[in-house]
């Protein structure tokens, strides 16, 4: 048989010079400090400050440009002899785009929902070209040189065909914050970005000569001036840029783009702790 049993915590009565003390012996209660989870965490509540400073922002995206040139005419043509709208077509999941910016910085403007965003970093570009072309290091020294074209070598094939330029880029954007007391807000930012055109190269890897690389301006532009523009969304930071202006000095219309996504790996760590 089983007897349930009660038990009662009585209190402690005193009684001193006619006063009445009680105790209670009930257990103290300890309650736990709530865990912040990541995501309570991010959406913490945070005291903006005039200035913010970021390091070690990287992005990872897609190259690729908009071809207005005219094949058939006699700039196209001096520059690569032949050439067609097919020449430079490229593979869009192949053209890759990172950029890595040392410093990134926000200057409050308005009540810290309008600022004042300005860096500095490298931006590199690859096209992966469909077709066998091939770019001319030492195009001679007359008047605007042929420098571009197609390889017809019989049996050759190509594992990779690529055009890599590398860029030190200055961004200057104005960044609309719609949420500036959170700690990842809700940001639109846009301006322009202004490259100088540091190295350039075309990559080839072939079944009879392996792997070459070809080093030159190839008469490209040595400035880049592009719209740029950021959406952030939380952590996730989306990113795109377009040069209106061609690519090249001569011959071909080529306005490169890109976009992709930001990663914040230095700051994202550091704000998580600091809150």
């Amino acid at each position: 048989m089983a007897l349930p049993v009660w038990s009662q915590v009585k209190p402690d009565t005193l009684v001193i010079d006619g006063v009445t003390v009680i105790r209670d012996n009930e257990p103290d209660t300890v309650t736990a400090p709530e865990k912040k989870g990541l995501f309570k965490k991010l959406n913490s509540s945070i005291s903006p400050k005039n200035f913010k400073t970021e390091w070690g922002i990287i992005d990872a995206g897609v190259s690729n440009y908009v071809d207005n040139t005219n094949y058939a005419g006699s700039g196209a043509q001096a520059y690569a002899p032949g050439i067609n709208d097919e020449w430079l077509t490229v593979n869009p999941f192949k053209s890759q785009n990172v950029n890595l910016w040392f410093v990134m910085q926000h200057v409050n403007l308005l009540k810290h929902v309008v600022s004042l965003q300005y860096g500095l970093g490298l931006e590199f570009n690859n096209y992966r070209y469909k077709q066998p072309v091939r770019y001319n290091p030492s195009p001679g020294a007359t008047l605007n040189p042929p420098i571009l074209s197609l390889d017809q070598t019989p049996g050759r094939t190509y594992k990779k065909n690529k055009l890599a330029t590398g860029y030190a880029t200055v961004p200057l954007m104005l960044n609309f914050s719609f949420t500036p007391y959170r700690l990842y807000p809700f940001e639109l930012a846009g301006g322009v970005s202004v490259g100088y055109l540091y190295a350039s190269r075309n990559k080839t890897i072939t079944s009879d000569e392996g792997k070459k690389k070809a080093r030159d301006d190839f008469d490209l532009r040595p400035w880049k001036l592009s719209y740029i523009g950021e959406l952030s969304l939380g952590i996730v930071t989306f990113y795109g840029s377009y040069a209106p202006k061609s690519m090249y000095k001569r011959g071909l219309e080529i306005a490169p783009y890109t976009f992709g996504i930001r990663f914040r790996p230095v700051s994202i760590f550091s704000k998580i702790e600091a809150n």
